[in-house]
């Protein structure tokens, strides 16, 4: 199995140089399990950032135990899923590897460019 070009369940949905947006759509078709990742350069490092939107299972649990866990801990705790067929995998690992590659690059070219001024 090899990367897809375009990419199955990947889209780039921005780019900055120094940062790149992916949307990841769920292999179950429902866009509430898709996320969003964020790929960027910063000074000092390469950074990572995915978001998911969190639903709450409000008919399975206590809201009196879920009120007690907001003021003990501060928060709710929920999670996430998100299901990749083997295709869409490789084509994610294949994306986040070249958009570290990019924006790494763009990082130095950067600072090259503003050390020659």
């Amino acid at each position: 199995m090899t990367v897809e070009l375009p990419a199955q369940g990947i889209m780039k949905t921005g780019e900055w140089g120094d940062s790149k947006w992916y949307h990841v759509r769920c292999d179950c078709g429902n866009d509430d399990c898709s996320h969003e990742v964020n790929v960027e350069a910063d000074e000092y490092s390469v950074q990572v950032h995915v978001y998911v939107k969190n639903h709450t299972r409000w008919w399975k649990q206590n809201r009196w135990s879920q009120i007690w866990q907001i003021l003990t801990k501060g928060y709710a705790e929920m999670e996430t899923t998100i299901v990749l067929n083997e295709q869409t995998a490789l084509n994610y690992a294949a994306a986040l590897n070249s958009a570290m590659a990019d924006v790494k690059q763009f990082k130095s070219n950067y600072h090259a460019n503003k050390e020659a001024k």
